[in-house]
């Protein structure tokens, strides 16, 4: 396959397809692959009536041996595909997760974060043999070590009003109107995924205009998601029932085209202004005091952009962090200055540099 086959499901073997895809060509691959339940006989509840639960024969293995090399063959071809500052997402349960673990590791892709996924209306355990099952396990691996991997941290903790994004995700499962049915109105696929969830695996580690692949696309949650988003995406799913309601539901997906509204863009990939630029474009004045917002601590500006304080000089963040006795500061969070009655942060200052030059 010369061409990226983007936008499209392509049916079949998810190993000899994404072995038929161009090297280093995918930006994320999010996987849900079978998680090899083992279950055995059929699950009823209190009233006697059965649980439409996961037993399909895609997701039975003879043994663990063969759901090992299976998972070896889709994990080496995922990472070919992948890009250097590529990863790789891959959900499971406690049947599945820690076999592809060591796998992931054995291959040579790095570890980032494993997420937990609370659900907030689990299904109960009703023998009351075990704990109820709450939960699934996301693992995040960057394909290689020292890789340079996307990750949007301030637009994921803006979106968590200012709070850091943490490992633990409390998100309801797929049901209600999201949940894609059949003709006769039984779901359409057993073990869809909730696009709450896919859209923050999405909005944190892609840009716009990225290619997610998803070798397991099932009722495509993944591909839906990316369209709206912005993202290119490709599918792969070998049950054509699965492939149709998956090309339906993705075809009525409105895009949001707005580069505006889709714009993720880190701090550290804005345009670097040092602080000795404030002082030369007169935002700030030799002289001036700054002050952190408590006014425990000052600093007096030099004409050559750095400051003086507690008998020490150089870099906001170098005299920041000595007045606190501390390793290390940022002076764009830490330094304040007065205009009129208000104290300032300087960082505004920074702000509006960069909006003027860039």
């Amino acid at each position: 396959m010369t061409e990226l086959p983007v936008g499209r499901v392509l049916r079949g073997d998810c190993v000899s397809l994404l072995e038929s895809l161009p090297a280093e060509s995918v930006d994320l691959v999010f996987a849900d692959p079978p998680y090899n339940l083992q279950l055995g006989g059929e699950l009823h509840r209190p009233d006697n009536s059965r649980v439409d639960g996961l037993d399909a024969a895609w997701d039975r293995f003879s043994d663990f041996a063969a759901y090992d090399a299976f998972t070896r063959a889709w994990l080496g071809a995922a990472r070919r595909v992948l890009k250097p500052q590529g990863s790789l997402w891959v959900i499971g349960s406690y049947h599945n997760i820690y076999r592809v673990g060591a796998i992931v590791q054995d291959l040579g892709y790095w570890l980032i974060n494993d997420i937990v996924w609370r659900k907030a209306n689990p299904m109960p355990n009703f023998k009351g043999t075990r704990f109820a099952n709450a939960h699934e396990t996301l693992l995040w691996c960057a394909r290689d070590a020292d890789a340079r991997y996307t990750f949007n941290y301030e637009a994921l903790k803006a979106a968590n009003d200012d709070l850091q994004m943490r490992s633990d995700w409390f998100l309801p499962i797929c049901a209600g109107g999201e949940r894609l049915k059949d003709a006769n109105g039984k779901k359409a696929h057993p073990t869809q995924k909730p696009e709450a969830l896919l859209a923050r695996i999405i909005a944190a580690a892609t840009k716009p205009g990225d290619l997610v692949l998803d070798p397991f696309l099932g009722s495509g949650t993944s591909a839906a998601v990316a369209k709206r988003l912005g993202r290119r995406w490709i599918g792969i799913e070998r049950d054509e029932a699965y492939a149709r309601a998956a090309e339906r539901r993705i075809a009525a997906v409105e895009a949001i085209t707005d580069p505006a509204l889709l714009n993720l863009a880190s701090k550290r990939e804005q345009p670097r202004i040092p602080f000795g630029w404030l002082v030369e474009r007169g935002l700030i004045e030799p002289g001036e005091i700054l002050m952190d917002e408590r006014r425990r601590h000052t600093a007096k500006v030099r004409a050559d952009g750095t400051v003086v304080g507690a008998d020490t000089t150089g870099s906001i963040h170098r005299v920041g962090a000595v007045v606190q006795g501390a390793p290390a500061c940022n002076g764009w969070s830490f330094w304040f200055v007065k205009r009129g009655a208000d104290l300032v942060p300087i960082e505004r200052f920074r702000q509006q540099l960069r909006a003027e030059l860039f």
